[in-house]
């Protein structure tokens, strides 16, 4: 009989721990190889991680609701095969290679710390030693690219900012609880300045805090889930971030519901659904490169126009919300993009996206109608500078103009489009002009490019 190591793998570049939130096996429970053995959460995906071997699950050794750092041994499986003390990863190919935990590799170099005022030497922060980093001084050091440029635009000194996360490392939440505490902090270019320390006012509260609230008898209390909070404080920072304006429009659809109709026979039997979503994707992704300022995000006092355009789709799940993302969407065809929107929806709800596939998008798409909604006002997606929201597609009553100019009443198939955007960079006039092409290329949609 042997063990083998069961670890946290590293779910992106830039993520150097992980929340274990779930063990759907137990102590004792056979276990087979590639079978999902614990679920993680982290600042980009909740994941199912597989087995490295078949045998039985015989220590566990970090409970459900945890953080570890990458690489740490959360549980060891008793096999019968004759294998090393510690396998980091399945041998064979996973379906998703990056749930695989990767091979052991160098420590990368230090982050700089970015300071108000020029320290010693560039590349340590004060008070670091010239000898061997530790592994708790890496994990500090070590913060995500959003961290590092939050703390830049700040002109913050990382090492002064309490860490919540492994070994003390600074988060996100830990950046902005820190700006909100600390009235000497100078604001970013482009964000709101906070209080003076001549103001009298209270300390903010964290970020996703509100007014104590008491269960009463027969209440149910259920902690958010890693998930749950990071969307949180990711809609509060949004709100407060960006200068949020709306724009509706309404669409008739009547001409795609027929196309629709026609070829959704032909698209089941290449094995993909034929959904409207698909429809305003291509309509979206199409009209984004002739209106670059909805394709864009702010940093600082400028605008980065970017060059790919690649469409998040928001997808509602048990226990949270996701958006994978579509690259290089206005690449792809009308089966192309349905095609990858079922793709990435499916692995979403079965916790198999890679971390790559949840980052990098540069508009998003969110799809409240499907539960009958008639439209939604939702919040941005930062860093992004619009969001669209599909409201429910229907049969309703509609004046209809005959080629004689006559009017009658008729059956349309109808729905609203509402956008969020930014109106720090996006004025009402482009956003509304975007919205008016997206409404014509739906409502002149060719049946050749379907």
């Amino acid at each position: 009989m042997s063990k083998i190591d069961v670890i946290m793998p590293q779910m992106g570049e830039s993520i150097a721990e992980g929340t274990l939130s779930k063990w759907p096996k137990k102590l004792g429970d056979a276990v087979k190889r590639d079978e999902p053995i614990f679920e993680i959460s982290t600042d980009k995906v909740d994941a199912e991680i597989p087995s490295p071997s078949a045998g039985v699950l015989a220590e566990i050794l970090v409970q459900e609701g945890q953080t570890v750092a990458i690489q740490t041994v959360v549980a060891r499986i008793e096999t019968d095969a004759s294998v090393g003390a510690s396998v980091p990863a399945p041998a064979a190919p996973a379906p998703t290679p990056a749930f695989a935990a990767p091979a052991p590799r160098p420590a990368p170099a230090p982050v700089p710390a970015v300071a108000a005022a020029p320290v010693a030497s560039p590349t340590l922060p004060p008070g670091a030693s010239n000898g061997p980093e530790t592994m708790e001084e890496r994990l500090r050091r070590k913060s995500t690219p959003l961290v590092r440029k939050m703390v830049a635009e700040h002109n913050l000194d990382l090492s002064t900012i309490p860490g919540t996360g492994t070994a003390g490392r600074v988060t996100k939440t830990d950046v902005l609880q820190f700006i909100e505490r600390a009235p000497g902090v100078p604001a970013a270019p482009g964000t709101p300045t906070a209080p003076s320390a001549a103001t009298p006012a209270a300390a903010p509260a964290p970020i996703a805090a509100g007014p104590a609230v008491e269960p009463w008898e027969g209440d149910r209390v259920e902690p958010w889930s890693k998930i749950r909070k990071l969307t949180a404080d990711h809609m509060i920072m949004s709100r407060r971030v960006s200068a949020h304006v709306n724009s509706l429009i309404e669409v008739d659809y009547t001409r795609v519901a027929q196309i629709r109709a026609r070829k959704k026979a032909e698209y089941t039997e290449r094995g993909v659904n034929l959904t409207f979503l698909a429809f305003i994707a291509k309509a979206v992704a199409d009209n984004l490169r002739k209106h670059p300022v909805l394709n864009a995000a702010v940093t600082g006092e400028s605008t980065i126009f970017r060059r790919e355009i690649n469409l998040g789709l928001a997808v509602a799940l048990d226990w949270g919300l996701i958006v994978p993302v579509v690259k290089r969407a206005d690449e792809l065809s009308l089966m192309g993009l349905a095609r990858a929107i079922n793709d990435l929806a499916d692995r979403a709800r079965t916790k198999r996206l890679s971390p790559e596939e949840v980052q990098k998008g540069t508009f998003t798409i969110t799809n409240p109608g499907v539960f009958g909604t008639y439209v939604g006002l939702p919040i941005i997606n930062q860093p992004q500078s619009g969001i669209l929201a599909v409201g429910g597609i229907e049969k309703r009553p509609a004046v209809v103009t005959a080629a004689d100019g006559s009017d009658s009443i008729g059956i349309r198939t109808k729905g609203m489009l509402a956008m969020s955007f930014d109106h720090r960079i996006v004025d009402g006039a482009d956003a509304d002009r975007f919205l008016a092409d997206v409404r014509k290329s739906l409502e002149d949609f060719q049946e050749s490019a379907a």
